[in-house]
């Protein structure tokens, strides 16, 4: 496979990602979209690295560690922001708010 194919792979997997945190108003699938859009990023530092230089895969290796830790993170958050409030509708989220 070419590099073209990885770059388009990567180019749908961020639409999805991008219309997911466009349309979804769950947190969680929210937090899902990000983490497809974080991966097609890495695809795409994995896929110039297989070309150009082996740093690239030094940069995806830390897009899932920052990964991970965007979930357990957010994901605490609206668990917390969930008992509080007892919604996960982004619309009706206004914990934060002052």
């Amino acid at each position: 496979m070419s590099i073209s194919h990885y770059l388009s792979l990567s180019a749908i997997l961020f639409c999805i990602g991008l219309y997911g945190v466009i349309s979804r108003k769950n947190a969680v699938m929210v937090l899902l979209s990000i983490e497809i859009m974080l991966c097609s990023a890495g695809l795409n530092f994995a896929a110039f690295s297989a070309i150009h230089n082996p740093s690239g895969q030094i940069f995806a290796l830390f897009i899932i560690v920052v990964g991970a830790a965007e979930v357990a993170c957010g994901l605490a958050i609206f668990f917390l922001a969930t008992r509080l409030s007892e919604t996960i509708d982004l619309d009706k989220f206004n914990l934060l708010k002052g």
